[in-house]
């Protein structure tokens, strides 16, 4: 826990600085709720096909899932969220012409989630 999960169009893969993102996106998930730093994990997803309304070309889209175990409060989750969006702005620079789609969300991890270390 925090289990985080980025979507992202691939054509965004040269302009996207995936792991200086999941650095800042894991020092602010320690500062806005209270995660442990070993305990946050990011994986990356590119996507090969988006369409936007009636277009597919010149849009990409990244999404940003962050879960969190159960107990934050309403606007901890919010902050979270504003905070992801703030830095896919600081790292992520799309090509001219592209019209960038983004969004987060923090959900609570079900009650049945458990994990190992090895």
């Amino acid at each position: 826990m925090p289990q985080i999960t980025v979507d992202y169009s691939a054509d965004l893969a040269d302009d996207f600085d995936r792991p200086g993102f999941a650095k800042a996106l894991h020092e602010a998930t320690v500062e806005i709720a209270a995660a442990k730093p070993p305990a946050c994990k990011t994986r990356f997803r590119p996507t090969e096909d988006i369409v936007v309304g009636p277009e597919a070309e010149g849009h990409s889209h990244v999404h940003v899932h962050l879960a969190l175990l159960a107990g934050r409060t309403e606007e901890t989750k919010a902050r979270l969220t504003e905070a992801a969006l703030e830095l896919l702005r600081t790292y992520l620079k799309p090509a001219a012409g592209i019209v960038l789609h983004a969004s987060a969300e923090v959900r609570d991890l079900d009650p049945s989630y458990r994990k190992f270390e090895g």
